[in-house]
């Protein structure tokens, strides 16, 4: 009778323990929705991106990249540039994201989304000249362009080639990458910098393309 009443006392006080943990996680999953709902109208609700709206596919990004660039957003170390005109648009939808949990979440529900097959958009690249050009990405990138974290470098098969040809252009230009606070952009500028011209990038885009698993 002793170790019956012992068990009872064993679950009973489990239970407050338990009916946190569930109520935590349903507090998370209702504020991703909520947050994320203000990312949809351009991203899509599936992460699919709208070209037109400058947005790209975002479904599927690792979590640690998509968490460090909303955090960018937000403190200015990046979309700040009077001429980065799709970046000026992100900043005040990821300054909605009050606090760090907030950008977790956030960062969490992209990460979850089932990864998408961006269109091809870009038909005039030459995957033969752009394998050369792309050597000097691996050691970031890596050899099939699926990124590395510790390096802050992203999977390049996600965003889609416009979105790609966009951020080459503006690293090349200083528009991306030249806040003193963005370390992995400074890392970026001298990169699309040894990219001659918007050819050269269409090249690199290309010869990623055939890196798709």
């Amino acid at each position: 009778m002793m170790r019956r009443k012992h068990l009872l006392s064993v679950v009973l006080s489990a239970l407050p323990l338990l009916g946190m943990s569930a109520c935590d996680v349903g507090h998370g999953e209702v504020l991703a929705k909520q947050r994320y709902g203000n990312c949809a109208p351009c991203h899509g609700e599936d992460g699919s991106g709208n070209r037109a709206v400058g947005a790209p596919a975002i479904a599927g990004l690792p979590l640690w990249y998509v968490e460090a660039q909303l955090r960018k957003f937000r403190d200015g170390s990046r979309g700040a540039h009077p001429d980065d005109i799709d970046g000026l648009k992100m900043r005040p939808m990821a300054r909605t994201l009050l606090s760090d949990e907030e950008v977790k979440v956030v960062a969490e529900r992209v990460a979850k989304l089932p990864p998408l097959q961006p269109p091809v958009t870009i038909s005039d690249g030459d995957a033969t000249r752009g394998k050369a050009m792309f050597a000097t990405c691996t050691a970031c990138h890596g050899e099939k362009a699926a990124g590395m974290q510790d390096k802050g470098a992203p999977d390049l098969h996600r965003t889609g080639d416009w979105y790609l040809l966009a951020q080459l252009k503006k690293f090349k230009s200083g528009v991306r990458g030249s806040a003193p606070t963005d370390a992995t952009g400074q890392q970026m500028r001298p990169m699309a910098a040894t990219l001659p011209n918007e050819q050269a990038m269409k090249d690199v885009i290309a010869y990623i393309r055939t890196l798709q698993p």
